[in-house]
């Protein structure tokens, strides 16, 4: 096989503060040893892909012209992504395809002609070459659509039980949870069996997850939140939360009800209950500060969520057990839908940016690259 060429999108912040996102050409070379070539068929846009793609830049007042976007980076952002000025980003954690070419190695030959979900970066590309390793054959009736969400939200789920597991808990409270990630911890919970707390910002979320069954699903927005809050984490006894907001007072909310739980019936103390309370941020819908009002004692601690470091901790028999899960239900519980299907160069486009980006509940999209 000689060499094939593709398209792939790219976004790079100048010192100036332009943000400057595009379409470049690629040459990809024939996959060597190990290594495959993927055919890209689907893509999801997560929010971790907006948050490089796009980050906080004024996509609204953006020039716009055929097969590139300039936009503008607020000086307060442009500080903070100093890192990354001049460096040509390539956007898309995530997605499936077919394998067309492979290396040598036994392990690439056996992928040749499969159907993959794989996980590596750069997936909003018409071709990948990756290792095999970073790929999971998708059953034969499972389409590339289907199975193009099949890492970052099902594996994210599972992370989060398992660090429950793992840390010594036994329910959890979960924020921004109508999302497609938090609709697929409200399956896992009820297939486990594990109480689950689901915060929400509106009515209309509310019955998004009352209508596939979780039962405790709360309005941040609503008068008498907290003291719900307080109810529904003494009805589960959760210790451990998981929250994508990240800015605001909403972590130090669900702290303060954990300790009215813990401190309801035991002996005063200056110091707060013992009982562990455990907060971990693993998005920012909100930039903001986070607020920490200490109400909570001082046996509480918060920190950060990530799905890849936590992966490199979990070892490789539970991801292996994560991963065959998620193949094992990847049309039930780990089913993803889309409102619509973007290609490279429509993923450009002023009126598609607006939409994708606006990051609205329940409205996620697939780049079809090919």
């Amino acid at each position: 096989m000689t060499e094939i060429q593709g398209l792939k999108l790219l976004s790079t912040l100048d010192a100036d503060g332009r943000l400057i996102v595009e379409l470049a050409e690629e040459r990809l070379p024939p996959p060597q040893a190990d290594e495959v070539l993927v055919r890209v068929e689907a893509a999801p846009i997560n929010p971790s892909d907006l948050a490089l793609l796009f980050a906080s830049a004024d996509v609204e007042n953006a020039e716009y012209s055929e097969g590139r976007i300039v936009a503008r980076m607020p000086d307060a952002a442009r500080r903070a992504l100093a890192g990354r000025v001049g460096q040509p980003m390539t956007i898309g954690n995530e997605g499936a395809g077919t394998v067309i070419a492979a290396g040598e190695a036994p392990e690439a030959q056996a992928l040749l002609g499969k159907r993959v979900a794989l996980i590596s970066g750069s997936m909003f590309a018409q071709y990948r070459t990756v290792n095999a390793r970073a790929c999971m054959v998708l059953p034969d009736d499972v389409t590339a659509e289907q199975g193009a969400s099949a890492f970052v939200n099902p594996m994210t789920a599972l992370g989060f039980v398992e660090t429950m597991k793992r840390e010594g808990h036994t329910a959890i409270v979960h924020t921004a949870a109508a999302s497609n990630l938090g609709q697929m911890l409200v399956r896992i919970a009820q297939e486990d069996g594990i109480p689950l707390v689901n915060i929400v910002r509106n009515d209309a979320q509310v019955a998004i997850l009352k209508d596939i069954g979780a039962e405790h699903v709360l309005n941040s927005s609503e008068e008498g939140f907290a003291a719900q809050l307080e109810a529904a984490v003494a009805a589960t006894g959760a210790t451990i939360a998981f929250d994508a907001i990240g800015g605001g007072h909403l972590v130090s909310q669900i702290l303060h009800a954990m300790e009215q739980v813990a401190s309801k019936d035991a002996p005063y103390s200056r110091y707060g209950s013992d009982s562990p309370k455990q907060a971990y941020i693993y998005g920012a819908l909100d930039l903001s500060p986070t607020i920490l009002t200490r109400s909570f004692g001082f046996g509480w601690s918060v920190g950060g969520w990530l799905l890849f470091p936590f992966l490199q901790s979990a070892g490789p028999e539970t991801i292996e057990r994560m991963k065959q899960r998620v193949m094992d239900n990847i049309t039930t519980t780990f089913a993803s839908h889309y409102m619509g299907h973007i290609s490279l160069s429509e993923a450009l486009s002023r009126d598609a940016v607006l939409t994708y980006n606006a990051r609205r509940t329940g409205e996620k999209y697939l780049v079809v690259p090919n």
